[in-house]
């Protein structure tokens, strides 16, 4: 597995070896020692699959206290994902990052500790995969506005064939960055 650092310190995409033949593939997608040896030191305490339509954008969530470490895959179809780092210590405090993932090349993302994340459904459908370090905590779960005007996140809405994306009522309620209780 390869670690290619992301410009939010601490995120990274993470590239598996495939093994493939006229049979299919085959890949490794989490051992614990080899993502310690690329400075991931994350116990995952639950894993979470999510399927969206076209245009769903799911986020960007987060918890505070009870943050989450996660390690993100596409299953199925392809997305638009989006890290904030939300670490008040941060030199990258309130910077975004987005890139695109999708079954078609099966890499993994690292969302640290701190961190918002969100994504918006590129393709007819997409299944989302993420690991998370710490337990869901509804009482500690808050989600950032995807169209805060501080972050002026560029998300893809055209190439996803859409004016506005399809929110659901929690994530259409997100606050602002200013109103975030942030990290240390």
């Amino acid at each position: 597995m390869q670690r290619i650092d992301l410009p939010l310190a601490g995120s990274c995409l993470l590239e598996p070896k495939v093994f493939g033949d006229a049979r299919g593939f085959f890949l490794e997608t989490w051992n614990r020692r080899v993502l310690a040896e690329l400075g991931i030191a994350a116990d995952f305490v639950q894993e979470n699959h999510s399927r969206s339509a076209r245009g769903v954008l799911r986020g960007l969530h987060f918890q505070s206290p009870h943050a989450q470490g996660k390690l993100v895959r596409v299953l199925g179809g392809e997305i638009f994902d989006v890290v904030v780092d939300l670490r008040k210590s941060s030199a990258d405090f309130g910077r975004w990052h987005g890139l695109t993932l999708g079954v078609a090349s099966p890499r993994l993302l690292w969302v640290p500790p701190g961190f918002a994340h969100g994504f918006l459904v590129l393709s007819e459908f997409a299944d989302v995969l993420y690991a998370v370090t710490d337990y869901y905590a509804p009482q500690a779960e808050h989600t950032l506005a995807w169209n805060d005007a501080d972050l002026g996140i560029a998300w893809p809405l055209a190439q996803a064939g859409l004016e506005a994306p399809l929110l659901s009522a929690k994530d259409a309620q997100g606050i602002a960055l200013a109103d975030v209780p942030a990290y240390p």
